[in-house]
């Protein structure tokens, strides 16, 4: 019988499951260390009149404000990992390096970043515009001020002949028309309520296909996957001088979307790039109104930038360790992404990831509590352009999903456990539909009801949206790998990929949260006697492809 995650109490810990071990389904009672809780708990928040040791707002500020955004590559996303380097070499964390690895031929990754921005209307008025540059955009030859034009479609290359002559020295809206901006009826900030985390505990799900073919393309994306070279070969003789596109999608008129799919036909890292920017709704829309009216409107842009195409090819993840005892050979490993968009620092999408996961380790290695098993971390690069970090880690440690042929390390990790949920407080797991490993973690989370009340979810957090993260990478190999369960809190309504994902959205007292029941975890999983159960492993194949 599974309980509704506000019913379960320390008598949960006495609960019978099957735990495979040795090949064979076994029953055992899962045993939570409480003392060794409580320490965790006393070593972030200083309980019974200690003084709070908690160092998860300076590691953030250090990931946010100090380094800024980290874009893949980019010097940010360097010297971040520098200094995540050296501040866990001072704690005494073991074996930490920065792990190489090399992007795919599609992707390059070239160091890029922005020096200087500047957006406005000035004519038939002037207005600064709220926008950002979008990611490996090129530069401008300096300042430029051009009339804008709005394209839409084409449908077909007969069409797209048609507008020849039509965008020389142009700056182009390819967001088309104005649209209407959806009315928000949902709060700014959600909590899971108990009601819905009891759904949650409760809910039986089929079991699915982990990576089902991509959906069939739209119309218009469909038309520009089969005709990229021709219409390359248009915008090369075309010469437009700059691209805006709308970040409708958040109801926030201080937001510009990022890191979205664009059915434009230009593709910054494509044959021809252009410079480009991502306005936020309100301004795209005035401007559409104004040129659908034919009102003539004329915008100045400037983007500069730095760029270094010699470190396209490699990028790194950064790994820390403490090493084990009897069982020091297997592995018990979390992991967050140090990646970022480039329109703000990347607070909550994932430097509190980060933080956590480092605090976490400080706080085993300070309290030097026996652990069989190594508990490994990482901060994975790459993971906003498809978790590139994460899948090379695997395929070079554990198992190449195409074939899957296992490497020896893949009998030896024990588990992964992902944290990509922004800054709310941790509220259960998914299970990533491994339904053997459910009574092991309401048994964990029993021990910790003061924080949280440990909903255990069949779901992955991907299963009602197309959301990738780094445990799929694991899950892939057939690896155990689970995804924390957060709250929400304002992260699709304010920060996700926005310029407004900042220090000031991380709410400190769920950090704190999270540091603790992630140290707890790991805690027991490198100590319980066996490693967690595993899903029978998958046929080889492509994994699912994020845009």
């Amino acid at each position: 019988m599974v309980h509704p995650p506000n019913a379960l109490g320390l008598t949960a810990a006495l609960t019978l499951f099957l735990s495979p071990a040795g090949g064979q389904d076994r029953l055992r009672r899962e045993s939570v260390d409480l003392t060794t809780v409580y320490k965790i708990k006393t070593a972030e928040f200083g309980l019974a009149g200690g003084k709070p040791k908690s160092q998860i707002a300076d590691l953030a500020f250090n990931l946010t404000d100090r380094f800024g955004p980290r874009l893949t590559n980019s010097p940010q996303f360097r010297r971040s990992a520098e200094w995540a380097v050296q501040r866990l070499r001072e704690w005494g964390v073991g074996n930490v390096h920065l792990e190489k690895w090399t992007a795919p031929a599609n992707k390059p990754l070239p160091s890029w970043e922005c020096t200087f921005f500047s957006a406005s209307m000035v004519e038939p008025t002037y207005e600064p515009l709220i926008a950002v540059p979008r990611e490996w955009s090129p530069a401008t030859p300096g300042s430029i001020t051009a009339e804008a034009v709005i394209i839409e479609g084409p449908r077909t290359l007969e069409e797209l002949d048609s507008k020849r002559g039509k965008f020389t020295g142009k700056i182009l809206l390819t967001g088309g028309p104005p649209s209407q901006l959806p009315l928000p009826e949902t709060p700014l900030v959600q909590r899971y309520s108990a009601e819905e985390l009891a759904r949650l505990a409760t809910e039986r799900i089929p079991v699915l296909d982990l990576f089902p073919p991509p959906p069939e393309p739209t119309p218009g994306l469909d038309f520009y996957l089969r005709n990229e070279k021709k219409i390359d070969e248009f915008w090369a003789q075309e010469k437009p001088l700059a691209v805006l596109v709308s970040g409708k999608g958040f109801g926030d008129n201080a937001t510009a979307f990022q890191g979205g799919t664009l059915l434009t036909g230009f593709r910054v890292e494509g044959a021809n790039p252009k410079p480009m920017a991502i306005l936020a709704a309100e301004h795209y829309n005035r401007i559409a109104r104004l040129l659908t009216r034919n009102v003539p409107v004329k915008v100045r842009l400037e983007i500069r930038t730095a760029v270094d195409e010699t470190l396209k090819n490699e990028s790194f993840n950064v790994i820390g360790e403490i090493p084990g005892g009897a069982k020091k050979d297997e592995v018990v490993m979390v992991g967050a992404h140090l990646d970022s968009w480039a329109a703000a620092t990347g607070a909550t999408d994932n430097a509190i990831g980060c933080a956590v996961i480092m605090e976490a380790m400080r706080i085993l290695h300070d309290l030097k509590v026996p652990m069989d098993r190594t508990v490994r971390m990482a901060l994975w690069g790459g993971e906003e352009q498809g978790a590139l970090g994460s899948r090379a880690y695997v395929k070079e440690h554990f198992a190449d999903v195409a074939d899957m042929h296992l490497r020896p390390e893949h009998e030896k990790l024990s588990v992964y456990f992902n944290l990509d949920g922004g800054s709310g407080r941790i509220r259960g797991i998914y299970l990533r539909r491994n339904e053997m490993a459910r009574p092991i973690f309401e048994d964990w989370f029993a021990a910790l009801k003061d924080l949280t009340p440990g909903a255990v979810s069949i779901r992955d957090i991907d299963d009602d949206q197309d959301v990738y993260s780094d445990h799929m990478s694991f899950d892939a190999a057939g690896l155990p790998a689970f995804q924390f369960l957060q709250d929400p809190l304002d992260s699709e309504t304010r920060t996700h990929h926005t310029n407004m994902d900042t220090f000031d959205r991380i709410q400190m007292t769920d950090a704190e949260q999270m540091a603790v029941v992630v140290a707890s975890f790991l805690y027991n999983a490198a100590t319980r006697p066996d490693r967690l159960p595993r899903k029978e492993l998958p046929a080889p194949r492509q994994p699912k492809q994020r845009p």
